[in-house]
C-alpha cells in the first residue's frame, strides 16, 4: 500500500464515498459469508456514470472490504487499483455487531488506522476524512438536521469513546461506555437519514 499526502480543504458530501452501513443494509456484512458486486454512482450535472467493483468477507479470522477500479487522468492514461480495506466490529447497544473500516492510508507521513464508518475517494485511492482533511457541505446538512436532529460529530463520538476507558464491571456495562453505544446507535441513525436524503437528491 502505498502512501500519498493531502492537504486541500474538500467537502466530503462532494465525493465518492463507501459506506459500512450501505454494505450492510445490502447484505454485504451477513456473517461469516463472503460476496462481491459494486457501487455506482451519478454526476448530479452531467449525467456521467462511476463505478468501483467490491468484494466483502466477513470470515472469522479475514474481514475485509476489496476495492478495485480504473482511473483516467486528465490526459486520458488509466491505472488500476486493487486494494483491501481492513474490517472491525464492535458490539451494539441492542445486539449485534457493528462493522467499521480500518483506514490504512497515510497522512503526513503518519499510518492512519482509526476506525471509522465511512472512505471517501479524495485522491486516488478510498481513505477516512482525517486523511484527506475534509469537511462537511453544512448548506446541505442545514435542511436536514431537523430530521436527524442534532448532529453528533465523529470528534464527539471519538472523544466519548475515550472516555470510556472500562466498558464493563461486575460484568454489567458502564455509565460511560452506555453513553457512548446510545450515542453511537442515535449517530449511526442520523447518518442514515442524512446520506440517504442526499442520494436521493443525487440519485
Amino acid at each position: 500500500m502505498g502512501r500519498y499526502y493531502w492537504s486541500k480543504k474538500t467537502e466530503s458530501d462532494s465525493l465518492k464515498r463507501v459506506q459500512t452501513w450501505w454494505l450492510k443494509r445490502n447484505d454485504y456484512l451477513e456473517p461469516n459469508c463472503w460476496r462481491s458486486g459494486g457501487i455506482k454512482w451519478v454526476n448530479e450535472f452531467s449525467g456521467q456514470e462511476s463505478s468501483i467493483s467490491i468484494q466483502a468477507s466477513t470470515m472469522e479470522n479475514d474481514k475485509y472490504l476489496r476495492i478495485y477500479y480504473t482511473l483516467t487522468d486528465d490526459n486520458g492514461n488509466k491505472q488500476d487499483f486493487d486494494y483491501k480495506i481492513p474490517l472491525a466490529t464492535t458490539p451494539c447497544h441492542f445486539g449485534g455487531k457493528r462493522y467499521w473500516f480500518i483506514c490504512p492510508w497515510y497522512a503526513n507521513g503518519k499510518y492512519c488506522g482509526k476506525r471509522v464508518g465511512v472512505l471517501y475517494l479524495g485522491g486516488k485511492y478510498f481513505a477516512c476524512r482525517h486523511c484527506y482533511n475534509l469537511t462537511y457541505n453544512s448548506r446541505n446538512l442545514s435542511g436536514l438536521s431537523k430530521m436527524a436532529g442534532q448532529i453528533i460529530s465523529a470528534p464527539e463520538l471519538e472523544n466519548l469513546e475515550k472516555e470510556a476507558k472500562r466498558r464493563y464491571y461486575a460484568g454489567k456495562v458502564t455509565r460511560k461506555y452506555k453513553r457512548y453505544q446510545k450515542k453511537e446507535e442515535k449517530s449511526l441513525r442520523q447518518l442514515m437519514i442524512i446520506t440517504g436524503a442526499l442520494d436521493s437528491r443525487h440519485g
